[in-house]
């Protein structure tokens, strides 16, 4: 096999990474806007994601009530990193800790402004991870810790560092809304 060495293939390759690159991840630069995509999310045991008194909760909706759901706003940070909104990125998804104790946050503050400080910004940030069909997502601020939903139904989605433990769930499936 032999490999292309000319006048401007370095020229093209450059050219090519820098195309690939910038689709893969968003520049926290500011030189330009970050591109925020909403997602439809529901974990393995088909509960989705609405809002209940400024709480994230996961639950069945049905019927007229599926309106309630809330889509995932993300703003890609690296080739894994995002950052999580909800609400038109107006709501952003934070893992708090508090002690011993690590909690979900929804604090407004809009997703595309985020990154210019990322020593800050990292309660923000997660580790999407994909294994087949399904996604989890770890905090960035408290590693080990997992996005999480109950096995009950309408309960709040916070935080687990069990992720192996049957009584979460850390497994999502998570779809491009159309």
């Amino acid at each position: 096999m032999e490999i292309c060495r000319g006048r401007y293939s370095h020229l093209i390759s450059l050219l090519l990474f820098l195309l690939f690159h910038s689709e893969a991840a968003c520049r926290p630069s500011g030189r330009r806007p970050c591109k925020m995509q909403a997602f439809r999310i529901w974990d393995i045991n088909q509960k989705t994601f609405y809002l209940r008194n400024n709480q994230l909760i996961a639950g069945y909706l049905q019927g007229p009530n599926t309106k309630l759901e809330e889509k995932i706003d993300i703003v890609t940070t690296d080739l894994h990193s995002v950052f999580l909104g909800i609400h038109g990125g107006k709501l952003c998804l934070s893992c708090i800790k508090s002690g011993d104790d690590v909690k979900l946050q929804l604090e407004e503050i809009n997703i595309t402004d985020l990154s210019k400080n990322k020593e800050q910004d990292k309660r923000f940030v997660f580790i999407r991870s994909d294994k087949g069909p399904t996604t989890s997502f770890e905090s960035v601020a408290c590693p080990g810790w997992f996005l999480c939903t109950a096995l009950e139904a309408d309960q709040p989605v916070s935080f687990t560092n069990k992720p192996e433990e049957p009584l979460t769930v850390t497994k999502f499936y998570f779809q491009e809304d159309q």
